[in-house]
């Protein structure tokens, strides 16, 4: 009964855990703010995010990355969601 509720919480673990990773690959604050501003996010705003010293975890769950790289995002790169595949899985027999 609960596994639908179980998989969107899977999804958003998973996605949190990507935007830690990516961000954390954007080693130097002036890389962050570069990466911010292709994302289309306004420069003072890249610039306080990206200047940050707050930890990966933390800033995984920032309003300015929730908002650039939310589900479209990941769609695009192509992650597919585990609990829009159960629900196809289940409802399809």
């Amino acid at each position: 009964a609960d596994t639908a509720s179980i998989y969107k919480l899977l999804d958003s673990w998973i996605k949190r855990r990507l935007r830690m990773c990516l961000r954390k690959n954007w080693k130097k604050p002036r890389t962050r703010v570069r990466h911010l501003i292709r994302l289309k996010v306004t420069y003072g705003k890249a610039y306080e995010w990206g200047n940050t010293r707050k930890g990966y975890w933390r800033i995984s769950k920032s309003p300015i990355l929730h908002r650039t790289l939310g589900n479209s995002y990941w769609e695009s790169q192509g992650l597919k969601s585990l609990q829009v595949r159960y629900e196809t899985l289940r409802y399809s027999s």
